[in-house]
């Protein structure tokens, strides 16, 4: 027996956790249709990126040592070779009628129709559809508290954000994720102190009535005769007490170094060198570099929690 489920899984909450357990339950195997970044930014204003929310999806499953067969949907119905597999299509109340459709389309292509499991929506505290934008705003947390610690971001970039809500539940468990934009003070490509200065200067500018606040900034250091990338993050409380960290430091190659230092921002060095397009915002430089074996929120997430060392 098959189970399928599909959703944007925009932040992965515990409503889109019911839907992925349903399936589970009702399935010997379980297959997991995400939305591309294009079908996805058609229905919402803000999305993350699709390679952070199958990630997301994957540390689950690995987290309750569970396997299923992850995929990319362009439409409601999905692939055909998959989509014709599958006995059980798992739905939201709210996307019940989709699912009729999906069986529709079986039916009129000769295909047995599926059968469809049907997941009660869950609730936020205040008794509202838990939902990702409100997440993504800071009005509740992951799993729908909207009493709990007040973190606030001094950036829009979403691997940042994303980065400090995972180290921040993994120390505090719920919490509200404040992303807000402000300026660093610095040059768009910092180099040396530069770069813990934007970084001060983004987690004082954005802190206003939070219990925290977080800035970080990645910038580029001479090192070792070589152009090193270093992730600086500084925490500043209520208090006025002031913490930081750095994540761990890697060498460009000579041909990004070169125009980084003739005042090329690293983004834009990578951007020519490799015919890529906002890497800043999306595996990072890092994530190119090094073939995928690691991302940028990865090496954000390390500057954070050494931001976080001494508060704990």
């Amino acid at each position: 027996m098959i189970a399928a489920v599909a959703g944007t899984f925009n932040v992965l909450h515990e409503g889109h956790i019911a839907l992925i357990e349903r399936a589970f339950a009702e399935g010997d195997e379980v297959f997991i249709g995400i939305t591309s970044d294009k079908m996805a930014s058609g229905s919402r204003d803000e999305v993350l990126p699709f390679y952070m929310r199958r990630k997301a999806i994957e540390e689950y499953l690995s987290s309750k040592g569970r396997e299923a067969l992850i995929f990319e949907i362009n439409d409601i119905y999905g692939p055909p070779e998959l989509m014709d597999r599958v006995d059980v299509l798992v739905v939201s109340r709210e996307t019940e009628e989709n699912g009729k459709k999906v069986s529709e389309w079986r039916v009129n292509r000769s295909k047995d129709p599926l059968r469809i499991s049907v997941v009660d929506l869950v609730n936020n505290r205040d008794g509202n559809k838990l939902n990702a934008t409100d997440i993504l705003k800071g009005l509740y947390s992951r799993n729908g508290e909207s009493d709990t610690i007040k973190i606030a971001v001094g950036s829009l970039n979403r691997v940042k954000v994303e980065a400090v809500r995972e180290v921040m539940e993994s120390i505090y468990g719920s919490v509200r994720i404040y992303p807000k934009d402000v300026k660093s003070g610095v040059p768009d490509q910092p180099f040396g102190e530069e770069t813990h200065r934007g970084a001060r200067n983004r987690a004082v500018s954005a802190l206003d009535d939070c219990d925290l606040s977080v800035g970080i900034e990645a910038g580029v250091f001479e090192i070792y005769d070589g152009l090193f990338d270093v992730q600086h993050c500084v925490i500043i409380d209520r208090d006025g007490r002031i913490t930081s960290g750095m994540g761990s430091g890697f060498e460009y190659p000579k041909e990004i170094a070169e125009l980084v230092r003739k005042g090329s921002t690293v983004g834009d060095a990578v951007d020519r060198l490799y015919d890529k397009t906002s890497v800043g915002h999306s595996e990072g430089a890092i994530g190119l570099l090094s073939k995928g074996l690691m991302d940028r929120k990865t090496l954000t997430k390390q500057s954070v929690l050494a931001a976080m060392i001494p508060r704990m």
